[in-house]
């Protein structure tokens, strides 16, 4: 095995600390190069030259062949470029709409960024509103900005949602669990009741069942999710189904 890896590998699974530091440099070659293997960083992990920093407590996590994160259970969410999110309007000013996206500043949201608006027909979008949708900018130094447009300007599923469903905050480490393809606790879920659901990378969670009864059952089933075992959670369901709980 690469020895790259190999110093990583060891370390699957366990606890690490901001501050801890992974060496990325190889022994030189024949021709007196030096080099590098390719790591690609996630969450909590951060590139700085010839080594990788950790920069977030949590369990690393390994995606063959040779991604890494730390999967941590922060609460607090920083916007970053591409994640799709959950906001709530707040206010309307001009041609731009502010959106509270549970970062350290409100994002803006332009008219222009729906499906077929323009300037004669404008979005109906209210203070208060649900709006699914993405970052186009989120770094430190500029305001965030979302679209609810790709960038074929469909909407493809974003937009203004929610008319009578519930909103919620889980932590960021279980909504990215839910958000993984093939989710074995989306999966689950599905054999409780018919339901709609909307996972914001901002660890905000929209969900709406037939009745208001089943709505609060599955956010009370969600939330119970953080720290259990898959048989726990198994169980769970299954007595949830069955309607013993």
């Amino acid at each position: 095995m690469d020895p790259v890896h190999a110093c990583f590998k060891e370390k699957i699974g366990e606890v690490l600390l901001p501050g801890d530091v992974f060496s990325f440099r190889l022994p030189e070659s024949g021709d007196g190069s030096v080099k590098t293997d390719k790591i690609i960083c996630g969450p909590g992990l951060r590139r700085n030259g010839e080594e990788v920093q950790v920069c977030k407590s949590g369990i690393l996590r390994h995606k063959p062949p040779n991604m890494y994160w730390i999967d941590s259970q922060q609460r607090r969410y920083v916007p970053a470029k591409g994640e799709s999110v959950i906001g709530i309007v707040t206010a309307k000013s001009g041609d731009i709409f502010k959106v509270d996206v549970g970062g350290s500043e409100q994002a803006s949201l332009s008219y222009l960024a729906f499906e077929g608006a323009t300037k004669r027909n404008r979005p109906n979008v209210q203070v208060g509103d649900l709006v699914y949708g993405q970052f186009t900018i989120a770094n430190k130094d500029m305001e965030p900005e979302l679209v609810c447009i790709d960038s074929c300007g469909r909407a493809n599923g974003m937009g203004v949602f929610g008319a009578d469903g519930l909103l919620f905050k889980l932590s960021l480490g279980l909504v990215r669990r839910l958000l993984a393809p093939q989710s074995e606790i989306v999966k689950d879920l599905e054999k409780i009741f018919p339901f709609e659901l909307v996972v914001g990378m901002n660890g905000r969670v929209w969900v709406k069942s037939k009745t208001v009864q089943q709505t609060l059952i599955m956010t009370n089933v969600l939330e119970t999710c953080e720290n259990m075992t898959s048989q726990q959670r198994q169980t769970l369901f299954k007595r949830v189904a069955e309607g013993s709980l």
